[in-house]
């Protein structure tokens, strides 16, 4: 008969399995982005950015040269009624931006904006570029 003796360590129990299991702590890792689809046309870029939420008001876009920025703001509604309290709150209120740059200036002159169902649509028409001339040496 073999004796057998295995060494008992309560740190490895407790530790078993403990990176291997998800733990939810309540709070998401992810913060909110705005999230963007951008097609260039022959004249113009097209975006298309996702605002759930956001009242067009919030929503601030500058544009120069290539470069766009989008921000926005979620304003929290406080309304808490009499003997209510909240247990968990998963919508997100606070700001976000992203910006992005285009492969051509852009004409912000002729720049449009418009937000429909929380989807904001930017056409931005590309700036002509100017022609390269032959200068004449006299």
């Amino acid at each position: 008969m073999a004796n057998l003796l295995t060494r008992y360590d309560p740190f490895d129990e407790f530790f078993r399995g403990f990176f291997v299991r998800p733990v939810d702590v309540g709070m998401s890792a992810e913060t909110p982005t705005i999230k963007v689809d951008i097609k260039e046309q022959d004249k113009a870029f097209v975006v298309h950015a996702e605002m759930p939420g956001v009242k067009k008001e919030d929503i601030h876009v500058n544009v120069d040269g290539g470069m766009v920025s989008i921000s926005a703001e979620r304003k929290e509604e406080k309304e808490v009624k009499e003997g209510e309290r909240v247990l968990r709150s998963e919508r997100y209120f606070g700001k976000v931006s992203r910006s992005f740059q285009l492969g051509a200036e852009v004409d912000e002159g002729k720049a449009a904006a418009k937000f429909t169902d929380g989807v904001l649509e930017l056409t931005l028409p590309k700036k002509a570029t100017a022609q390269a001339r032959r200068l004449t040496i006299e």
